[in-house]
């Protein structure tokens, strides 16, 4: 007899949408993975990154044990280890001779355990996390404002609003599932307006009324001048701006010194574009402004935050219905580390470092022999301490900051030489390639506990795989080292339950009301009642059973007179380019890949929309340089370089270039990107400006060009440049070098090919093309493409063999082809990765008829799952309506 599994109901581990995730596990190891319908950020939709979950919990590459010194060790002996030297770092150095660095990826109980020890019983704030790197700007942009970190909203207002403003936000790749959200809301009410600002013409700017190609960091200025704007035209809320804020007079005068025609050189904008955003603005009471790494990323990143919330206390849009400035929250827990304190400027329960009273009060809950005293180093900072040698032991914790960090190739060499790393992780990242000591960690699938979302919404991870090797629980790691310093009473958690009823605890300790943050109804959670937690959005007071929560709509701000806090602005723009670094640099996310692709990089479904890193530039600045699409490029500047694939677009704006955050070492010889990006801060929140960097671009010319496919991963290779992606069936890799003699040696030495086998193809010496093919009987092991030229193979084809039998000799000779027959139609460039279907496939069908993204979901699929795809195929659609006309 059949028995039904039931799904375990759990949270995606990807952006901070926060999507309900239905995952089983079949006695056969299958694993299922669907929406949740009944989780009230999602509704059932997940995007192709949350879809392809079950494609990156394998145990490949997975720390399965510790190490120590790059020696298995057990439990014990790593972590009295660890124990040891960060009480001797105290003892001889003071506590802030040690730090930890987080990350978003943790949950809310790692966070608080992890807080704890640091801030409470070691006595040191010297404790961040990477989401520094990309909301820390939010973070003090609504403390200045709110006198709290309060996102106001809910995201049904982006669904009731007139008006969406989408300002440094890609919502169509960055947060998928709320970008389908506001297509379904728009296609509802097609009155609603939404307007993207942004430098480049992103595929979120494709569902946009209008699209403001600001300058990088010219939002500050436009938001100003909004502000005055509105007080122009008498468009305030008075009522509300006399009852619930101050700083009105001084803000405005600050915004009035900005002219129209010094807005329009600061913005890049013309009068007309500008005129017209204003207006729209003025005249819509129900407007959201969404915001996310476009406004974070920036030296001016609070600044940009205040501007917009200034435009929204001035019309007394927020905290009510479709209404309200909304930061979007880029990792799956940065909100939940903000809530226990996870920032080093930051106490826990989002009470404040700097105030004496909430200082007490903390130590006290805790019965802790200290509490820091001051603000701890954030992330430059700590780890140009770490350089310096005033950080003497570091523990990095579910992050890869030789990856993520600005100026990385500077932040390896500080762990290189820091007297005593600790990194805990679930695969051997380029991070941990600097520890001393390797923790092995929980990953999804196996974690327990909570996160919040963009919302303010707290929903539970759950496992549904059993924990692999002896990895186990960051927050059991942090407990065990708390004990072993000797702080054993106060570390005496058994669970994840019983460190969420201590936070929650903590949140309503001696509360009442005068704190934002506030999940006190929870302060004696049960294991059972936590077991079954269902998603809520705080504050939960106790004894208060709270359904959505809207704030400030009423005033009741968080500042000690209960008002908001209009903040008066200077407008500067950075001017960051040169002559000599002629051009800007803009970094961010795709729209398949996550981070530094630890985990999406194991998926063959989510590789194949874009499988190398790329530089996206204007046709004017390819020109200049001498770039075509496909050419390879390297990129300079002061700090690094870069050798990329070349991407010309009209989306780009004119002096800019768009390269991709997430390629390591692992992926790609010269992928780091963030090994230009200088290590500029946000003077208030200490947030790299990862959005404005100089840099000077050439064309790569390559003296040989290869592509391969593979059964086994290729070894990586001795090549100017190279890019290694997860295929159906194996590997893919493309590569390319300025100087290469023996092609066919280069070749074989690729693969682990058994002595006995011959190749099958061609070395034309003559023209410098050579191709292999390597079978096993009918299997194909691999095939190799080199070329003095870029490879002329179709990709999408080649890798579909891998999976192929090849029964006769006309079909292995088709693969030397690298093409398949005038029978079989090649596919093209995948742009749906859920169905695996192609640009070719979707051009045929807009050809044969096809008007609309519907229309194509239902002849191919493509779009019909998750919907990341829809933009693009809209795209294709305009551009063939285009062609079609002329």
């Amino acid at each position: 007899m059949d028995h039904a599994i039931t799904p375990v109901r759990t949270t995606c581990p990807y952006c901070g949408v926060g999507c309900g995730v239905l995952a089983t596990k079949e006695e056969n190891g299958i694993i299922g993975i669907k929406g949740d319908p009944l989780h009230p950020a999602n509704f059932g939709r997940l995007c192709s990154k949350g879809s392809a979950l079950e494609e990156t919990v394998d145990l490949d590459g997975r720390l399965l044990g510790p190490e120590v010194h790059g020696q298995s060790a057990s439990w014990d002996t790593a972590l009295n280890l660890v124990a040891r030297r960060f009480a001797d770092a105290v003892k001889h150095h003071g506590p802030d001779s040690v730090a930890f660095y987080l990350s978003g990826q943790l949950l809310t109980e790692d966070y608080y355990v992890a807080n704890k020890l640091m801030k409470g019983f070691i006595g040191s704030a010297n404790i961040d996390t990477n989401s520094r790197l990309c909301m820390s700007s939010s973070v003090a942009g609504h403390i200045r404002a709110f006198g709290s970190d309060t996102v106001p909203g809910t995201y049904e207002d982006l669904e009731l609003a007139d008006l969406v403003i989408l300002t440094g936000s890609n919502l169509a790749w960055c947060h998928p599932v709320l970008f389908q959200r506001l297509v379904a809301a728009k296609a509802a009410r097609p009155g609603m307006k939404i307007i993207v600002i942004d430098p480049r013409r992103t595929m979120t700017a494709d569902i946009a009324d209008m699209h403001l190609a600001v300058r990088p960091d010219g939002d500050l200025a436009l938001f100003s001048g909004l502000f005055a704007y509105l007080a122009e035209k008498g468009v305030l809320d008075h009522g509300y701006i006399d009852t619930y804020t101050t700083g009105f007079d001084a803000s405005l005068a600050a915004a009035r010194k900005q002219h129209l025609d010094g807005l329009c050189e600061l913005t890049g904008l013309a009068p007309s574009q500008i005129g017209a955003f204003f207006q729209l603005f003025a005249t819509t009471p129900k407007t959201v402004t969404c915001y996310s790494q476009g406004v974070n990323q920036s030296s001016s990143g609070t600044d940009k935050v205040n501007a917009i919330i200034n435009c929204h206390l001035a019309t007394g849009r927020i905290g009510k219905p479709g209404m309200g400035p909304f930061s979007l929250t880029g990792q799956p827990n940065a909100m939940g580390g903000r809530e226990v304190g996870g920032l080093a400027n930051m106490l826990a329960a989002h009470m404040s470092i700097t105030n004496e009273r909430d200082r007490d009060r903390v130590q006290r809950y805790w019965a802790s022999p200290a509490i820091a005293s001051k603000a701890g180093l954030k992330a430059v900072d700590m780890f140009d301490a770490v350089a310096d040698g005033r950080i003497k032991a570091i523990w990095i914790m579910a992050t890869n900051p030789v990856v993520s960090m600005p100026d990385a190739n500077v932040v390896r060499a500080a762990l290189q030489k820091c007297p005593f790393v600790v990194v805990s992780d679930i695969t051997r990242t380029a991070t941990a390639s600097c520890a001393h000591v390797l923790l092995p960690s929980l990953g999804w699938g196996e974690k327990d506990g909570t996160v919040t979302n963009s919302e303010r919404r707290i929903s539970r991870q759950r496992p549904f795989l059993q924990r692999p090797g002896e990895a186990m629980a960051d927050w059991w790691q942090l407990v065990e080292v708390g004990r072993r310093m000797g702080f054993g009473p106060a570390f005496g958690f058994s669970s994840p339950a019983d460190i969420f009823a201590e936070h929650a605890g903590l949140s309503a300790f001696e509360n009442s009301g005068t704190r934002d943050f506030d999940i006190g109804r929870y302060a004696q959670i049960a294991p059972e009642e936590y077991d079954q937690f269902e998603p809520v959005q705080w504050p939960q007071r106790p004894g208060e059973i709270t359904e959505q929560v809207r704030l400030f709509g009423e005033g009741n701000f968080f500042h000690p007179d209960g008002k908001a806090r209009f903040i008066g602005l200077d407008i500067v723009t950075p001017k960051r380019t040169t002559d000599h670094f002629p051009l800007t640099l803009n970094t961010g996310r795709i729209r398949d890949q996550w981070h530094t692709m630890t985990r999406t990089g194991k998926s063959a479904r989510l590789s194949v929309h874009i499988a190398e890193p790329f530089a996206e530039f204007h046709p004017n600045d390819a020109d200049e340089i001498g770039v075509k699409s496909a050419d390879l490029v390297e990129l300079k500047s002061t700090h690094g370089k870069v050798i990329v694939r070349a991407q010309v677009s009209e989306r780009q704006a004119r002096g800019s270039v768009f390269v991709p955050m997430h390629w390591s070492e692992s992926f790609a010889s010269q992928g780091l990107v963030n090994a230009l990006v200088p290590a500029v801060t946000d003077p208030l929140s200490g947030q790299p400006a990862s959005k404005n960097s100089a840099i000077n671009a050439r064309k790569f010319a390559a003296a040989a060009y290869g592509f391969a496919v593979s059964v086994q991963k290729p070894r990586h290779m001795n090549a100017a440049y190279w890019a290694l992606a997860k295929a159906e069936g194996g590997w893919r890799m493309e590569f390319a070098g300025d100087n290469v003699e023996d092609w066919t040696q280069l070749a074989l030495t690729m693969f682990d090919a058994p002595a006995d086998i011959e190749p099958l193809g061609y070395h034309d010496t003559k023209s410098g093309d050579l191709r292999l093919a390597i079978f096993d009987g009918e299997t194909l092991l691999a095939a190799i493409f080199l070329s003095r030229q870029p490879v002329a193979v179709s990709r999408s084809w080649m890798i579909s063999q891998l999976a192929t039998q090849h029964t006769d000799i006309s079909k292995r000779f088709a693969v030397i082809a690298g093409r398949p027959g005038a029978d079989k139609p090649d596919s093209g460039a995948t742009i749906c990765s859920c169905f695996g279907v192609g640009v070719n496939q979707i051009v045929s069908a807009i050809r044969s008829g096809c008007s609309s993204v519907e229309a194509i979901g239902a002849a191919t699929q493509a779009g019909m799952n998750c919907g990341s795809c829809r933009s693009e195929i809209k795209g294709l659609i305009d551009g063939c309506n285009v062609v079609a006309a002329e």
